[in-house]
């Protein structure tokens, strides 16, 4: 497939370590792999070095993805209350952070490289995550639902002044039916999460079978400089753990999705100062580590933050401000519900409604 370069905004100050990892799994029968339903084999490099590795050995590659329930099924170190509160403040926000709006636009090219065009979009946290311009000019002729995890005012998928039916209010995920959507869209919405399967969990329940799911979030590369700045100063962490993407692979599959494929890349952002990037961090979000400082810093103190930052190493211009942060895609497939054998087996009444379409469309 022909590799594009998307265009590189000029606050960006490079790409690097760009990771790629197809992993397909065969738990299923053939007809569920990645090669019918992809426009291209898998291989995709857009900016920087690209790597592919695909695991077809069954034993080996479930090894950790089929586990029941273990210890790693426990929620994110994170204060669960403070991440939905700085979900709820970029929720209310008049725009989209900057950063937000520019992975939206890298993860819309991904799209192409998927087949099936939905009727149904699932637009899950557009007011933080942005996206709703790329999905409609990617799929001009689907139903868009938007999904908000906090009521309020929906993302504007249209601009004010085009005429026509207005777009309707957005959902509760409460509200969204099992098997409603053909595609689920979300754009940097996972890391506000603190219990990463249970929403994959829901959305792999949103989906139909042969669905698909697209999402982008933080990886632990992201502020890497700024948590070693803190620790070499004996400071708590500046920031809640992101979860490695090899981690999110085996949670799509614990969830129910097939033929996960996660790629990641290095974005490096820079500001003219240290109290510029900290203004933009804040857009960004902020801390819900557990070992946070529990109290109010003094003006001392942020004094001592900013010269932290302007100390930094980075690849910007000198005197300015550099941070990477790591981007990682995702996209998998919803197959086909399996039933599996045992003295009582339990099935839901939508997956014997979805066994049953399926066993009558076969030869």
């Amino acid at each position: 497939m022909p590799v594009r370069k998307p265009q590189v905004a000029q606050r960006v100050a490079g790409v690097a370590n760009r990771r790629s990892q197809a992993v397909q799994i065969r738990p299923w029968p053939q007809y569920w792999q990645t090669s019918h339903r992809l426009a291209c084999d898998g291989r995709r490099t857009i900016l920087g070095r690209s790597k592919s590795c695909i695991d077809d050995d069954f034993s080996a590659a479930c090894g950790l993805s089929v586990l029941a329930e273990t210890e790693s099924s426990a929620p994110r170190p994170v204060d669960a209350l403070a991440l939905r509160l700085l979900r709820r403040r970029l929720h209310r926000a008049a725009t989209v952070p900057w950063l937000h709006a520019e992975v939206a636009r890298r993860m819309a090219e991904r799209l192409p490289i998927v087949r099936m065009q939905p009727q149904t979009v699932l637009a899950w946290g557009l007011r933080v995550g942005g996206g709703g311009a790329e999905i409609r000019q990617a799929y001009p002729k689907a139903a868009v639902a938007a999904v908000e995890a906090e009521a309020g005012a929906g993302p504007a998928l249209r601009p004010w002044w085009r005429l026509g039916r207005a777009d309707p209010a957005p959902l509760l995920p409460a509200a969204v039916q099992p098997a409603s959507g053909d595609l689920l869209w979300c754009n940097m919405g996972l890391h506000f999460e603190a219990d990463p399967r249970a929403l994959l969990r829901r959305w792999q329940q949103a989906l139909r079978v042969d669905g698909f799911l697209m999402f982008s979030t933080l990886g632990p590369g992201t502020l890497q400089p700024l948590r070693a700045a803190y620790q070499a100063r004996g400071w708590p962490p500046p920031h809640a753990p992101f979860v490695d993407m090899h981690d999110l692979g085996d949670m799509l599959l614990e969830a129910g999705f097939a033929d996960p494929v996660m790629d990641q890349e290095t974005v490096v952002l820079t500001w003219p100062d240290a109290a510029a990037a900290v203004a933009e961090l804040r857009t960004l979000g902020g801390n819900a580590a557990l070992g946070r400082h529990a109290g109010l810093r003094t003006p001392r103190w942020r004094q001592q933050l900013f010269d932290a930052l302007s100390g930094l190493p980075g690849p910007g211009a000198p005197g300015r401000v550099a941070l990477p942060f790591e981007i990682v895609y995702g996209h998998a497939f919803k197959a086909a519900p399996r039933v599996a054998l045992g003295a009582e087996s339990s099935v839901s009444l939508e997956d014997m409604r979805t066994m049953v379409r399926q066993g009558l469309r076969r030869p």
